[in-house]
């Protein structure tokens, strides 16, 4: 068999086997990073256009002449045109590519003084700007939908469980509103992501600087980012760290979804009772006719653990690795784009699903037994001045004597902070709105720089593009029925 010829890229010839193996799955994940490459592109070569040195290394006209190149491949790609292959490599020479292919030496310029470790350092951080900023904003009004159901049902009693057996009077309303609130508590640390993800770190190179009188604080202006990384080495020793903070906020997000979604498989079970989920969020059986399951609420327990394994992985591959760039972290890349696009997709599915449920006030009144009540009981005499362990061994004694209570009677009673009767939705509401207005201001700010840096309107499209990640996500979404 004869030897098989090197192949000719960008960066020189390398065997094809070679370059298959090192490319991975670059060349179907990079679609996701298109956006974000020309738009780190047109930063760039704005900002040489504008260094203090002679001659210049592109004039301002030529790299209005880039801009407007990378905003056709931008279109191209919305519209399927603007293929990646194997020869490239990733993004970012497919993107020169085209450059050099119709711009000709002008193209073979826009490289000066990055490597295409700041560039993918940088692509990452502006996908997951975007990506974070409508993670915030489905948790949000996940949070509104769970405090409106919250609201509507707060005069509805439910059995609280502890080690899943009954235990003391609860409500709908604090149900629903725990759920919102831990939620709440998770933005938190998307925040934290957020800010860490934040920072520009264009023009550290290959880790080292270059000779060059590069402004990166241009750079950031012009992506509309809010910080440079200072140190360049830093900058890129942060790859892969700065994916794990992301993942590992989500995997928080995700952990409170499981719950919610373990609960919601649970109460609608007809054991319970308690709920009725929307039929056209269930699937159906391929043998047992009568069957509706909630395939959705399973795959969102299954994959709260896929996004928590994703940011451990992340962890894993960087965790030894010396300062400077080391090509282990290419393989943080699919964890990242995967584990985001399950939680924003497992974030956005539940919303409908919590507005749609039905709640049953009969199953829910039902489910009370007297045992339920003997906690308030025992505090009962205990306010009465009897020692509360004395009244703990009583009320065990005489259970059959709380066969009687009330369960409207026994919420009602609870009005200290944040109990059944004392549920600030007010604070709560305004906690979900903060989110809301930071996502719209930040976002607003965001692509208003883009605009501008592109000279059009931004974004150039949103539905069904490839900035979302679920695209990225192949056969994550998908679900059998049983």
């Amino acid at each position: 068999m004869a030897p098989k010829k090197k192949t000719r890229t960008t960066v020189g010839e390398i065997h094809p086997d070679a370059l298959a193996y090192t490319a991975g799955r670059d060349i179907e994940l990079d679609a996701a990073l298109v956006e974000a490459d020309c738009l780190g592109t047109a930063a760039h070569v704005t900002m040489l256009s504008r260094m203090p040195i002679r001659p210049l290394i592109l004039g301002k006209a030529e790299a209005k002449r880039v801009v407007r190149e990378l905003v056709a491949i931008l279109r191209d790609h919305e519209s399927g045109r603007f293929p990646i292959r194997l020869a490239d490599q990733d993004v970012h020479l497919a993107v020169e590519r085209r450059l050099t292919r119709r711009l000709g030496d002008l193209g073979r310029k826009v490289h000066t003084g990055r490597s295409r470790n700041d560039q993918v350092a940088l692509d990452l951080r502006l996908f997951g700007k975007e990506t974070l900023l409508d993670l915030h904003e489905k948790v949000a009004e996940l949070i509104q939908a769970l405090l409106n159901m919250a609201r509507k049902h707060v005069a509805i009693p439910m059995v609280g469980r502890t080690h899943m057996q009954k235990a003391m009077p609860s409500s709908v309303g604090l149900w629903a509103s725990a759920h919102a609130e831990a939620l709440l508590d998770d933005v938190v640390f998307l925040m934290t992501a957020y800010d860490l993800n934040d920072q520009n770190p264009l023009g550290s190179a290959a880790g080292y600087g270059v000779p060059l009188p590069i402004d990166r604080d241009l750079v950031t202006r012009l992506l509309g980012l809010s910080r440079t990384m200072h140190n360049v080495l830093h900058a890129g020793n942060a790859r892969g760290k700065n994916e794990s903070y992301i993942l590992q906020a989500a995997g928080q997000v995700m952990v409170t979804l499981s719950c919610l979604a373990q609960d919601l498989v649970l109460f609608s079970m007809p054991e319970f009772g308690y709920f009725t989920l929307p039929p056209a969020y269930g699937t159906g059986s391929s043998i047992m006719p009568q069957k509706t399951n909630p395939d959705v609420l399973e795959l969102v327990r299954a994959r709260a653990a896929r996004v928590l394994a994703h940011g451990q992985a992340v962890l894993e591959i960087i965790r030894s690795s010396p300062s400077g760039y080391n090509r282990d972290v290419q393989e943080v890349k699919a964890p990242f784009l995967e584990g985001l696009a399950m939680t924003l997709s497992s974030v956005a599915i539940l919303k409908p699903i919590v507005e749609g449920i039905q709640v049953h006030r009969d199953a829910l009144e039902a489910g009370f037994s007297p045992d339920v009540f003997a906690a308030d009981r025992a505090l009962e005499l205990a306010a009465q001045g009897m020692p509360f362990r004395s009244a703990y061994q009583q009320v065990k004694r005489e259970l059959a004597s709380l066969e009687h209570r009330d369960p409207y009677h026994a919420m009602a009673r609870k009005d200290h902070l944040g109990a059944t009767a004392g549920l600030d939705f007010d604070g709560l509401d305004r906690r979900a709105g903060e989110v809301a207005a930071f996502v719209k201001e930040d976002r607003k700010a965001f692509h208003k720089a883009l605009g501008g840096l592109l000279g059009v309107r931004y974004p150039l499209a949103r539905a069904g593009d490839s900035r979302n990640p679920t695209s990225v996500a192949k056969g994550c979404n998908s679900a059998g029925s049983h």
